[in-house]
């Protein structure tokens, strides 16, 4: 919603409404019902802060490409087949990577095609040039 008067709103203050005027209990309801629980708002903050990691975001980017065994994926990042095998152990317990089995093999994935496409709409929005 944009403020009553945006004009004078000034480079770094924070908007308010200029005129005040009674809050619309309909539109408030509206929106209470819209506004992530507090409950889901902490798990997302929780996913959001696992993917704060640059270790993390390289290992989800070379798996976006294909499935990797940890060998081939701590060759690929420049890490430690140890360092690799504790980030996957932490990307597998919040659902973003999966593994399958191949004989004495382990190659992981990313779960699904909502994790992908996470991976791939923040990484074109920080390609897109800036305003």
């Amino acid at each position: 919603m944009k403020p009553a008067n945006s004009a004078s709103v000034s480079p770094g203050s924070i908007p308010n409404c200029e005129v005040l005027h009674p809050v619309d209990l309909s539109q408030v309801r509206q929106l209470h019902r819209e506004v992530l629980s507090v409950e889901k708002a902490q798990r997302m903050a929780e996913f959001f802060s696992l993917l704060g990691d640059a270790n993390r975001l390289r290992i989800l980017s070379a798996l976006a490409e294909q499935e990797l065994c940890v060998c081939d994926l701590a060759a690929v990042v420049k890490m430690t087949e140890s360092a690799v095998s504790h980030q996957l152990r932490t990307l597998r317990a919040m659902r973003l990577v999966n593994y399958r089995k191949q004989g004495r093999n382990v190659f992981y994935y990313l779960k699904d095609s909502h994790v992908l496409n996470l991976y791939r709409e923040v990484a074109e929005h920080l390609d897109e040039p800036a305003d």
